[in-house]
C-alpha cells in the first residue's frame, strides 16, 4: 500500500514540476515576444533615421554642392573639375550617413539577450528538477 502512494506522491510531484516548466516556458515565450518587439522598434527608428536624413539632406546637399561648385568657379577652376569635386563630397557625406544607419542595425544589437539569458537559466533549473 505504502509503494502505491509513494508512486502517487511522485507522479504528483512530476505533475507539478511539468506544469510549472510549461508555465515557466510560456513565461520565457512571453518575454521573448516582449522583447522582439522592442528590437522591431530599435529597427523602426532606425529606418526612421535614414529616411529623414535622406528627405532633409537631399536639398541641402544639392544647395551646398552648387556653392562649392560656384565657389571653385569662381576660384579658376573649370566647370567639369568643380562639379566632380563636389560630387566627390556628396558621395563622402552619403557614406558616412549610411555607416551610421548600418551602425544602428548591427545584429548583435538586434539579438534578444535577455530572453536568451533567462533561458539559459531556465535550462539549468530544469536541469536540477530533473536530478
Amino acid at each position: 500500500m505504502n509503494t502505491q502512494s509513494d508512486l502517487r506522491t511522485i507522479s504528483t510531484l512530476l505533475g507539478d514540476s511539468l506544469s510549472k516548466f510549461a508555465k515557466l516556458f510560456q513565461n520565457e515565450v512571453d518575454l521573448a515576444k516582449a522583447e522582439l518587439g522592442e528590437k522591431v522598434q530599435h529597427v523602426g527608428w532606425a529606418v526612421g533615421f535614414f529616411a529623414a536624413g535622406a528627405i532633409l539632406i537631399i536639398p541641402a546637399l544639392v544647395m551646398a554642392l552648387f556653392a562649392l561648385s560656384a565657389a571653385l568657379i569662381a576660384g579658376g577652376w573649370s566647370q567639369p573639375i568643380s562639379y566632380l569635386v563636389s560630387a566627390v563630397v556628396a558621395a563622402i557625406l552619403a557614406g558616412v550617413l549610411f555607416a551610421v544607419g548600418m551602425n544602428r542595425l548591427d545584429a548583435r544589437n538586434l539579438a534578444p539577450r535577455e530572453t536568451m539569458r533567462q533561458l539559459e537559466k531556465d535550462k539549468d533549473t530544469v536541469k536540477e528538477m530533473v536530478r
